[in-house]
């Protein structure tokens, strides 16, 4: 296996005392810590966070938007460690899966949503930033399973120049096919980066509330 399914990093409540975990997928070049380090901006106290890392700080090695097969073995073995991950926190910490969320960035937010869909079921909320699901413009979506009103956040500048708006607009209206309860919000000249208001809908997707606007700040890029 190209990436390692053991080594993550973690933050927040123990695993074993959480009442709720978070995936968090890190982009490309990234180590695992950057990711990590949003976790200081949800709002819940209650989560566990698990921050997988990739070899060589990479998941896959062209473009999103490539033929599937150009990033294989690479693609297989990243989705392998998220589905390595789920099953232990099912299995050694007993989450259930509407307990567990998936959050990531960039690279980490396409590897993150296309895995959820391959995978679908009701998870606790599915929040990529800056990402769209992953293959060449027309891939089939032959996607099985139902998401079952699981809160996906899909949030991307509207001239991200790795993530196409169309993208993330595909991406919302498979989702939605899906079950999804689905908000996408496209960001005007805003750079690559996660910003402050992203964060806020997340928090507000986790505790059940309405969103509102807020003031963008970049905070990681």
């Amino acid at each position: 296996m190209i990436h390692n399914p053991n080594n993550f990093v973690t933050a927040g409540k123990p695993l074993e005392k959480a009442t709720k975990v978070m995936v968090m997928i890190h982009g490309r070049g990234a180590p695992a810590r950057d990711i990590l380090s949003l976790s200081s901006h949800i709002d819940d106290k209650e989560f566990a966070f698990i921050a997988p890392q990739a070899s060589q700080n990479t998941w896959y090695p062209y473009s999103f938007l490539s033929p599937l097969e150009q990033n294989e073995p690479h693609l297989s073995s990243a989705l392998q460690v998220l589905s390595s991950i789920r099953a232990r926190l099912q299995s050694d910490y007993n989450f259930k899966t509407p307990q567990i969320f998936w959050l990531g960035f960039s690279q980490g937010a396409c590897l993150a949503l296309e895995y959820v869909a391959r995978n679908a079921m009701p998870y606790g909320g599915v929040f990529g930033l800056s990402g769209g699901l992953i293959g060449p413009p027309g891939t089939p979506r032959l996607y099985e399973g139902e998401l079952e009103e699981t809160p996906v956040f899909l949030g991307c500048s509207d001239i991200d120049p790795h993530i196409p708006k169309e993208r993330v607009i595909e991406s919302e209206g498979v989702f939605r096919s899906m079950g999804a309860e689905v908000k996408m919000k496209l960001y005007p000249n805003f750079p690559h980066s996660v910003n402050e208001d992203e964060l806020k809908i997340v928090n507000q997707l986790i505790a059940g509330s309405p969103t509102s606007g807020a003031p963008i700040r970049e905070l990681y890029t």
